[in-house]
């Protein structure tokens, strides 16, 4: 009831002072190839994220074709769009991926691992376009900070990853937090894997700002791609915070926020909004058809931790 009650104080305070007739007129002008481009790119960054949860699962036991990887993964994003918490989607992800309790617990820590790597990126690539946009930075030394950023955060996730034996000794002794760390020390075999887990989630952060781009064109919004490599990463993080239903009312508030120093009104930016959420939706529905296709639970056994 409180995520219903938040989604409902944020949508009315983020169409405070909207000019409805004005945003009906712009979503009754949508320009649906340019909306179709943008729904192909978010299925394709479906398709990458997916790449990236193989990657680190298969370390550690996960031995599945890159299909049931994709699957699961528009599967998780359907259930996170059903139901009413954000952490919705990674629960039926796991729970599909592997037939017993110890495995399904290995599957929630290659999750958390996949969705740490995403943060991270998120992270980058956002203050990255903020310092180039206020700086009006050109290519190389804008490439030369991303870098920076990169690497402060690449050294201490590894140097936690490479110490993570020694750090489960001064944790507590939970078996919740000890399975969790159990979980996720076979990355210490491979300390490649969480910059290529990063790798890919540059582009799959950077694929997500080309489908509002692309969503922005739908009606009529041109401006530079820099700034929604700023823009949707800081609308993304802050829909990771539990106090809306799919994001709704932080996705169309971030967004006017955002925008409005670049010329875009209220009305376009809740539109870009809803037609983002549009795709969002449609990406999920695909996964509902998947789920529906085979409902079966997982059939993985418990994989060894050493593997790999």
């Amino acid at each position: 009831m409180l995520r219903v009650a938040g989604t409902l104080a944020l949508m009315a305070l983020t169409l405070r002072n909207v000019d409805w007739q004005q945003l009906r007129l712009l979503l009754g002008t949508v320009d649906w190839r340019w909306w179709g481009v943008s729904l192909g790119l978010g299925l394709g960054v479906q398709c990458l994220a997916a790449v990236r949860w193989a990657a680190l699962a298969r370390p550690v036991g996960f031995q599945e074709p890159l299909t049931v990887f994709i699957r699961l993964f528009f599967e998780g994003q359907f259930f996170s769009l059903c139901l009413p918490t954000s952490i919705g989607g990674d629960v039926v992800k796991a729970y599909r991926m592997a037939a017993t309790t110890r495995g399904r617990v290995l599957a929630g820590c290659t999750i958390l691992a996949d969705r740490l790597a995403g943060l991270s990126a998120l992270g980058v690539i956002a203050v990255t376009a903020l310092i180039r946009n206020q700086s009006s930075l050109p290519l190389l030394p804008t490439l030369l900070i991303g870098s920076m950023l990169l690497a402060a955060v690449l050294l201490p996730a590894t140097l936690i990853i490479s110490r993570l034996d020694r750090i489960a000794q001064f944790l507590p002794s939970h078996p919740g937090v000890q399975g969790i760390v159990a979980g996720l020390l076979p990355y210490q075999q491979h300390p490649g894997l969480i910059a290529s887990a990063i790798a890919w989630s540059l582009l799959v952060q950077m694929g997500g700002a080309l489908v509002v781009d692309a969503v922005g064109r739908s009606i009529g919004t041109d401006i530079p791609v820099s700034v929604w490599f700023a823009a949707v990463p800081l609308v993304a993080l802050a829909m990771v915070l539990p106090i809306s239903i799919g994001g709704v009312g932080i996705r169309e508030g971030g967004l006017a926020v955002l925008l409005a120093p670049h010329g875009v009104s209220k009305e376009k930016a809740v539109a870009i909004g809803l037609l983002w959420f549009l795709v969002s939706i449609a990406c999920g529905l695909v996964g509902g058809v998947m789920f529906l296709a085979n409902r079966r639970p997982g059939t993985t056994p418990a994989p060894q931790t050493g593997a790999g």
